[in-house]
């Protein structure tokens, strides 16, 4: 069968041979056992509806060794045989250009060379799922080869509830991942309902098909980085940063530093995605020995090297030996997947990885003492560093949440609203303040064409449309233009592609629009191919987050949910072709709702309509609600759109005298 074939097919009728276990991939590790003996018939159950009667006998005890070996049926069977990536748009069957788009970015989150656990379909964190079993898989890739712009497709939490008549201004697919009633969202909840086959954690970008592979987080992480330095007026040349966590997202933190210009130490407890990583050039040396890595860390301080260096082990040890070495650190953080703490986000120290994965299986409980054990330990030996002068912020991943239900001495003294912990998340001090607030957020776009000099024609449109716009940019947004153009100048030479053809810079609204509207009309002459646009859930206005992406909100709203919900039903009637909403991101199940979107640029007037209603909504709606918080930068930034834009009318707040309050 060709590859349009097997497409079209769906779920073959013909059950094809068992595969092989392939030892050589990175696999997802062993969940835990928590299904009771009756559970674990409703998942079988629940397994087999995908399959015609007849063949539920071969299949139900191949689906129940899966179950009891790895904690979930991930049908390794119906895994296709033909090589997963982004095709070129046109290899892909269908009567939708717009269905075809989604599938480019479908296999782009499955691309080995992209995914994390790519045999179980998990794209980065652990646990971010594109969906939960293959025959999903297979399903929706059937019905987005059959679909016209008259339907849309609904996935139910990577189950494809079907194909449902619409209109073509309708998104063509629909994604909700992990929408739990409240109070079935802990963690054990995942647990459970995903080994059940009736929910799964899509994080933020792997759910909603628009992963890029590390090039997202290394931009983030870069304009990050930069400005920690600025924070603490230093240039980056020659100083210290340290962190740790080489996996999905986390693995671009050592490339950002060298972007950025700083010495870059970064720990990993994982030895393949550690070799990855040096092989793929996202890290420059690998170093086993804390006592070389000490010497090699003085080294690159004395000739202000700019180099990254990935420590094999574990994080706490290189904090504990730098304090006792005195080898100063300027700025940390850590970049482990604590949403995730006791199924492989986070490992104990002074236990092998290899330990510390059977105990994760065979005994969770001692398992997650050690963590807890671990970290009190880490947060000790930051605390240290800290006292000395170290900027140390929380990277968004849930530490100082984790650490502080560990127990850790992680809490602020003098707690008030939004400031609970001793260290700030990096939206509170860095891409709040300086980036979200003024509207800059993670823009992206894909060349569904597969063409990599598309992909530089893109690149230069960008420059040249941010250039223009800076040169009429107030004082305010000076810094974010010229760190994003100098960005898009360099992503050839820096080798960012993993995967499909993308970029990613920050932008704001105006910027979003004059950038997706110039790629429309390139398209429109023929000199590229369809654009994917895009973002990261990470972002002014997608994602509702108190310990990230809405932790420098401080009326006391940043435990409400109401923007990233807006966020996503506005951008579905203003022209998206498919939208996402998911409980659970970067910061754990149950502590975050997060929204996306993707669009294709085809060169039509319809694209050209579609992306002016829905950009400027996307970002302005997170700017009003930042505003109505009171945040200075908002302000200035919804003041400036509504005089662009005369139909929006915000509402704004009264500021109350502090001294007034005082004296009640």
């Amino acid at each position: 069968m060709t590859f349009k074939e097997q497409i079209k097919q769906g779920i073959p009728t013909t059950l094809p041979p068992r595969k092989e276990y392939d030892t050589t991939i990175n696999h997802a590790p062993k969940r835990k056992e928590i299904l009771t003996e009756e559970e674990k018939k409703l998942a079988l159950r629940n397994a087999l509806r995908y399959f015609d009667k007849k063949q539920h006998e071969e299949l139900l005890p191949e689906f129940k060794e899966e179950l009891e070996k790895y904690g979930r049926i991930y049908m390794y069977r119906f895994r296709p045989d033909y090589k997963m990536y982004a095709r070129p748009i046109d290899e892909y069957p269908g009567k939708s250009e717009q269905a075809k788009a989604i599938m480019v970015m479908i296999q782009n989150n499955l691309d080995y060379a992209v995914a994390q656990h790519p045999h179980e379909l998990i794209t980065y964190g652990g646990n971010g799922a594109v969906f939960s079993n293959w025959a999903q898989y297979l399903l929706t890739m059937k019905y987005l080869s059959e679909m016209t712009d008259k339907q849309t497709l609904v996935m139910y939490s990577g189950h494809p509830m079907g194909l449902f008549p619409s209109h073509k201004d309708a998104p063509r697919v629909v994604v909700t991942n992990g929408m739990m009633i409240p109070n079935y969202s802990k963690p054990d909840d995942w647990e459970k309902f995903n080994a059940l086959g009736v929910t799964q954690y899509g994080q933020m970008t792997a759910g909603s098909y628009m992963y890029i592979g590390p090039q997202g987080i290394v931009h983030g992480t870069t304009i990050t980085v930069l400005n920690g330095f600025r924070k603490i007026g230093k240039s980056p040349k020659g100083n210290l940063f340290v962190t740790a966590g080489l996996g999905g997202m986390s693995g671009a933190q050592p490339k950002a530093g060298n972007i950025a210009g700083c010495i870059t130490v970064c720990a990993e407890v994982n030895p393949k995605i550690t070799q990855v990583r040096l092989d793929q050039g996202w890290i420059d040396e690998k170093i086993t020995d804390l006592d070389e890595l000490v010497a090699r860390v003085r080294k690159a301080k004395e000739n202000k090297e700019v180099v990254s260096l990935a420590y094999l082990g574990n994080v706490v040890d290189v904090w504990e030996k730098f304090a006792e070495e005195d080898v100063y650190i300027d700025l940390g953080s850590d970049q482990t997947s604590l949403h995730n703490p006791w199924a492989g986000g986070y490992y104990p120290v002074d236990m092998s990885f290899e330990e510390s994965n059977e105990m994760m299986a065979n005994n969770p409980e001692l398992f997650k003492e050690k963590v807890q054990e671990t970290l009190r330990r880490h947060a000790k030996a930051i605390n240290k560093h800290t006292e000395k002068g170290t900027y140390f912020f929380d990277y968004g991943n849930a530490f100082l949440l984790e650490a502080s239900r560990a127990g850790a001495d992680v809490m602020n003294p003098n707690p008030t609203l939004g400031r609970e912990f001793k260290y700030p998340s990096y939206v509170q001090d860095i891409m709040g303040p300086m980036c979200f607030d003024y509207g800059f957020g993670p823009f992206r776009w894909v060349c569904t064409s597969g063409k990599p000099e598309d992909l530089a024609k893109t690149d230069a449109i960008a420059c040249k449309v941010l250039e223009k716009i800076m040169k009429k940019s107030p004082e305010e947004i000076q810094q974010q233009m010229a760190d994003n153009i100098q960005w898009i100048k360099g992503a050839q030479e820096n080798k960012l592609v993993v995967g499909s053809q993308a970029r990613i810079l920050y932008a704001d609204a105006e910027g979003r629009m004059k950038i997706a509207e110039a790629f429309n009309k390139a398209i429109k002459k023929g000199k590229i191919g369809p654009v994917v646009l895009g973002r990261d859930h990470h972002d002014v206005s997608g994602t509702d987050s108190p310990y990230r992406e809405t932790s420098n909100i401080y009326d006391g709203s940043r435990f409400t949910a109401d923007m990233a919900i807006h966020n996503v039903i506005g951008d579905s009637f203003r022209g998206a072709t498919w939208v996402s909403i998911h409980n659970g991101g970067g910061v754990g199940w149950g502590e975050v709702i997060n929204g996306g979107f993707g669009m294709l640029l085809d060169g039509s007037k319809d694209a050209s309509r579609r992306l002016k209603s829905m950009l400027f909504w996307d970002v302005n709606n997170g700017i009003a609600r930042r505003s109505w918080a009171r945040n200075d930068e908002a302000v200035f930034a919804i003041k400036r759109a509504m005089e662009v834009e005369k139909k929006l009318k915000v509402t704004l707040p009264n500021l109350v005298d502090d001294a007034l309050l005082e004296n009640m």
